[in-house]
């Protein structure tokens, strides 16, 4: 059958590479190519917009546990992204680069076409997947405004990238945290009196679209640091600075910590963790200064905020991506109102089984609630009256049968247990 995938980032290359596995007809429409978006830097597909990490792959992690059940599910994209995996301790992160490369042989490989082009809505044959993400374009926004209603936002935000030769060894060191797994981390320690100059200079510093922040829709999951440092005097210390487990090198404690990243295996550029940010660019290079290590730090990427949209998904959704309205349509990705990378690429992964399913006309795939697929399927369908965007977490699973576990990583490993078993049988049933 023909199969339209409207968009060529996570959800959507995912879906191109199960469809084609299953011998459909597919054709992916991008519009990068022809015409840009405020975040998006190549024209490649699969580009990763904000972080490079994927999150943690732990077991005792929601994250873990999800990238378990995706590979139960024979997921493309997980794959591609171990493939291009850079050092990141007990994190999946990778080299935005070659993570494309391999996604667009991948697609090539299948003989998934490729149009560059601006959509501006679904086609009448076939079944077509909408993942043109949350920067969709006007034309785009229109038509899910007229099959959905009015859509949704919030306000997301990027991090900056430096150049690994423009930070200062001297004043950085490379640790786990409790010394655990590969020392994959560049810490930059600052003493009480550097992390207060530094919060009072960025609470202060100009940002680029103020108005915007003060309506209040800044995402929880994404907060820009300067927000953040607002909240409070140690709320960074508390978030993205927290400096437990990180001993110096001659074994003091730092009062704070930024962890910095590796961008790409060749390790010339490195991602300031939790630093998402809506500053002006010479303020952030100003501010970002003060930071010991990053005096003379040369910026590769500035951090920027833009606007996200999404689509009100329990009015207007079933719980295999589809539309209530025309159940040929499947929106998926962050459109959907899922939060995060491999989460994306989880919605693409189900929606592109469930476009497979209503082609061979079989009944719609939904995992158990158990599992975090199946919460993520729920979360689009469960009313509330201020519906936001959701990434994997235990706190949308149902309690652990025979009470509750005391120890924490105990409990996170009775989720995982319990939820992959309960994927293996569902995936067994449905004969994926």
């Amino acid at each position: 059958m023909k199969m339209t995938v409207i968009g060529g980032g996570l959800a959507g290359c995912e879906a191109a590479c199960y469809l084609a596995s299953r011998g459909h007809d597919v054709t992916v429409k991008e519009m990068r190519g022809v015409k840009n978006t405020p975040c998006h830097k190549t024209e490649h597909l699969a580009e990763l917009v904000c972080s490079n990490s994927l999150k943690s792959v732990g077991e005792d992690t929601a994250s873990g546990m999800l990238k378990a059940e995706l590979e139960l599910m024979h997921c493309s994209l997980l794959k591609l992204a171990y493939k291009a995996a850079v050092p990141a301790g007990g994190a999946l992160a990778v080299d935005r680069s070659l993570f494309s490369a391999l996604t667009e042989e991948k697609l090539k490989s299948l003989g998934v076409k490729v149009i560059r082009c601006e959509a501006d809505g679904a086609e009448e044959e076939g079944i077509t997947l909408i993942a043109c993400g949350p920067m969709v374009s006007e034309k785009m926004a229109e038509y899910l405004c007229e099959k959905c209603g009015a859509g949704l936002h919030f306000y997301d935000a990027v991090a900056p990238i430096v150049s690994a030769d423009s930070i200062d060894m001297e004043k950085a060191y490379f640790a786990a945290r409790y010394d655990k797994g590969e020392a994959d981390y560049l810490n930059c320690p600052m003493t009480r009196q550097e992390y207060e100059l530094f919060r009072k200079e960025l609470i202060s510093a100009e940002r680029a679209v103020l108005h915007d922040f003060e309506k209040g829709d800044v995402f929880e999951g994404c907060m820009p640091i300067e927000v953040l440092a607002a909240r409070g005097e140690d709320a960074m210390r508390y978030g993205p600075l927290r400096p437990v487990g990180l001993r110096m090198p001659d074994g003091s404690k730092p009062y704070a910590v930024l962890q910095l990243r590796r961008e790409n295996l060749a390790g010339d550029a490195y991602n300031l963790v939790g630093f998402q940010t809506n500053l002006k660019f010479s303020e952030q290079k100003r501010v970002f200064s003060l930071i010991p290590a990053l005096t003379a730090a040369e910026y590769l990427r500035y951090g920027i905020m833009h606007r996200n949209t999404y689509v009100n998904a329990p009015g207007v959704m079933n719980a295999d991506f589809s539309l209530k309205s025309d159940e040929n349509v499947f929106v998926i990705g962050q459109l959907s109102g899922v939060e995060g990378y491999v989460e994306s690429i989880a919605s693409g992964l189900m929606g592109a089984i469930n476009a497979d399913r209503r082609a061979n006309r079989k009944a719609p795939f939904v995992p158990p609630k158990s599992t975090i697929c199946g919460a993520l399927c729920r979360h689009i369908t469960s009313p509330a009256g201020n519906y936001q965007p959701m990434n994997a977490n235990f706190g949308i699973l149902p309690p652990l049968d025979g009470g509750k576990i005391k120890d924490k990583k105990q409990r996170k490993r009775a989720y995982t247990l319990r939820g992959i078993q309960d994927m293996e049988r569902a995936c067994a049933d449905a004969g994926l």
